[in-house]
């Protein structure tokens, strides 16, 4: 074990701990720092190091490689060359040449206030309750009211090597204090060990909660509005599900975004009151909360039970002003070296009665912009019950949103994958070839719902591809309108909207034409033929509603262009199917809204129908054993290769990955070349 190991183990262990609460800190967001001694590889003389949580990380998971690490003599150099403010950029760059070692994250803004504080332990963090003494109008006078000497008020600055100046002779000047409160910001503690200081962070973040409890007013939001009044809790999701698809397709006006829809009470609450929208509109305050969020959301103002048509084109309205109003925004504050303007959509949107749609670049991005909404809700809850809330000026607020900093880790980000901000829809998706598809598109980037008539399945499946950022799962039996809506509804929800949808769902019975029941191809043809309607028409009101395009893709089948004997319900079913697409791609087409299908073949291994019956019974028409059926098959095409169900996969991501953007209309056989199945 190394020497310092314990220092870093403690320090990782306190992070978590801290991050793991949101009453502490909010995701990625504050850092923590230890300072220790080592032994220099090089000299093999001692030297004294800094492990602090780097740029972009989370405290509640972080690990070693997270951390940056740097020789405190050189950090603390740098304070005889500060040229000044104007000048922070430079500073940060000047971190690199205090790394030691190789390795470990990139220094942070923050680093600078870690290091030159002189406590052993430091900790930066942004409670809900700390942020609104921050953010009130007399937040110094607060501060002294709640903590007396042993936390200190420091004025707003812009996070950077000053502000680390600035609490370094706050901390040295005020040897009583365990902490501040950073103005317009959050809070910063130390202590000489890593206990001592996670008690003091939490002391500071219990007092301050306490002393907005006990002092605060009962109504900081105002008065009531029964206009505003939220719907019951079913209502209310409908009307979220009709509506995400066109918020959705609003905020994606720039670029592609996933949506996120929540409606907890404290979200409820806040827009149920008359102050909604003149606090809204004053903007978050943490340079945390408005690079997720924007400086302020759009807020909806039409009766949550209003007509859907009056509803939506309100919408238009309104985000027709918010671009204008963002543009403006940059417009005024923009100077001849500000990084060009990132895009004028919202990132939050407040509906009064329904809840709060929230926007980012992949799911789990949109949940944190929504977590940060209902901080800065939290936030402005605490400034008004006290005070008044007073965040930060609209420049100082751009000087972060647009800094060459922030531009900086925006382009270290890793490219995205060619699926991203994709919501793709897989029916059948609980085995087999939809199984293979949903892992498929998830690990090019797409969001997934995957819907199944067996939950448990479907569940499953879900769970494979990872967290609900990833993939939500339903229950859905595609002969049921019902529950085609219910789970559009769930998808609109988790991701905001659809934009590929794969109809996968199927079964087949294998008989001749005389023990065909009318039961057999009724169930078949409501599967296949009536359930890929069923469910395009649904998705084709979401995608028309979003007007952003998508894809439809049909799992038909090599059986629809190939006459095969004993099979006449399937091979009917499937040809209606292909015909489908015809149809469809010539219809939508005008949306943006590309049709295509796959015709696979001889899809043995994995698949869930041959399992459920249908191997064996295709194996005795061909009389080799159920095991050598995939065998059988392949030796009749003109590879000699067997099918697989990632194959399939393959094939509907090449038609959706975009490459194939300007195709529609199209069937790709997927099975191994049967020339009796060629397409003229």
């Amino acid at each position: 074990m190394s020497e310092h190991a314990d220092v870093v183990a403690d320090l990782l262990e306190r992070s978590n701990r801290l991050g793991s609460d949101p009453r502490n800190t909010n995701y990625a967001g504050g850092n923590t720092s230890a300072k220790g001694a080592a032994t220099d590889p090089v000299t093999g003389g001692p030297v004294e190091l800094m492990w602090v949580k780097g740029s972009g990380g989370d405290l509640g998971t972080l690990v070693e490689d997270g951390l940056a690490v740097l020789r405190l003599d050189r950090l603390r150099a740098l304070v005889d060359v500060y040229p000044g403010e104007e000048h922070e950029d430079e500073m940060v760059a000047a971190f690199d040449f205090c790394l030691h070692g190789r390795g470990g994250a990139a220094p942070s803004i923050d680093t600078a206030m870690h290091g030159l504080v002189e406590a052993a332990h430091v900790d930066h963090l942004h409670p809900d309750a700390g942020i609104a003494l921050a953010t009130a109008a007399d937040g110094e006078r607060l501060t002294r009211e709640c903590f007396g000497d042993r936390v200190v008020w420091v004025p707003w600055r812009r996070p950077g090597f000053q502000l680390g100046l600035d609490i370094s002779a706050i901390a040295r000047d005020n040897p009583q204090a365990i902490g501040a409160i950073l103005g317009g910001h959050g809070i910063t503690a130390w202590g000489p060990t890593s206990e001592t200081c996670e008690a003091n962070s939490l002391e500071i973040i219990e007092t301050a909660t306490r002393f907005i409890a006990e002092r605060g007013r009962a109504a900081p939001f105002g008065a009531p509005v029964p206009a505003f009044a939220a719907l019951a809790p079913a209502e209310r999701r409908r009307r979220a599900a009709e509506l995400a698809p066109v918020i959705r397709g609003l905020a994606s006006t720039d670029r592609h975004q996933i949506g996120r829809f929540t409606d907890t009470d404290v979200v409820l609450d806040f827009l149920a009151h008359d102050r909604h929208p003149a606090l809204a509109a004053l903007g978050t305050s943490c340079p945390d909360h408005f690079l997720r969020t924007k400086v302020r959301p759009l807020v909806l103002d039409t009766a949550p039970d209003a007509p859907l048509d009056v509803v939506i084109a309100r919408l238009g309205e309104l985000h027709t002003a918010y671009r204008e109003d963002y543009r403006a925004y940059y417009e005024r504050h923009a100077t001849g070296d500000s990084p060009a303007m990132r895009g004028a959509d919202p990132a939050i949107v407040l509906v009064p009665g329904i809840g709060m749609f929230s926007f980012g670049a992949d799911a789990q991005t949109a949940r944190v912009a929504g977590e940060f909404y209902v901080n800065a809700i939290n936030v402005m809850r605490g400034a008004e019950a006290i005070s008044t809330y007073a965040p930060i000026g609209e420049a100082e607020k751009f000087r972060i949103e647009y800094w060459s900093l922030e531009e900086a880790k925006l382009a270290r980000r890793p490219k995205p994958r060619p699926l991203a901000t994709r919501v793709a829809f897989v029916t059948g998706g609980g085995s087999g070839i939809g199984r293979a598809i949903a892992h498929r598109l998830a690990a090019e980037g797409a969001c997934v719902v995957v819907a199944d008539r067996d939950g448990s399945a479907a569940e499953k499946v879900a769970a494979e591809i990872g967290t609900s950022d990833r993939a939500v799962w339903v229950t859905a039996d595609v002969t049921s309108p019902d529950q085609i809506d219910e789970a559009f509804a769930a998808g609109a929800l988790a991701f905001g909207g659809v934009d590929i949808v794969v109809n996968n769902a199927g079964l087949s019975i294998s008989k001749p034409l005389l023990e065909t029941t009318v039961t057999d191809w009724d169930l078949q043809h409501d599967v296949m033929a009536r359930g890929s309607f069923l469910v395009s028409q649904r998705a084709a009101r979401t995608l028309i509603a979003q007007g952003t395009g998508g894809d439809i893709v049909y799992i038909a089948s090599k059986n629809s262009v190939f006459a095969g004997p004993n099979n006449i319900a399937y091979s009917s079913a499937k040809a209606d199917q292909a015909h489908q697409v015809r149809l469809l791609a010539a219809e939508l087409g005008e949306h943006g809204i590309r049709v295509n299908g796959v015709n696979p073949d001889g899809v043995v291994r994995g698949s869930g129908i041959f399992a459920g019956g249908w191997g064996a019974k295709r194996a005795a028409v061909y009389g080799v054993p159920e095991e050598e059926l995939g065998a059988f098959y392949a030796q009749r095409t003109l590879l000699k290769r067997e099918v697989l169900p990632d194959h399939v996969a393959a094939a509907v991501f090449a038609l959706t990955g975009g490459d194939l953007a300007q195709t529609t209309g199209l069937h790709i056989p997927v099975d191994a070349g049967v020339a009796a199945a060629f397409l003229r």
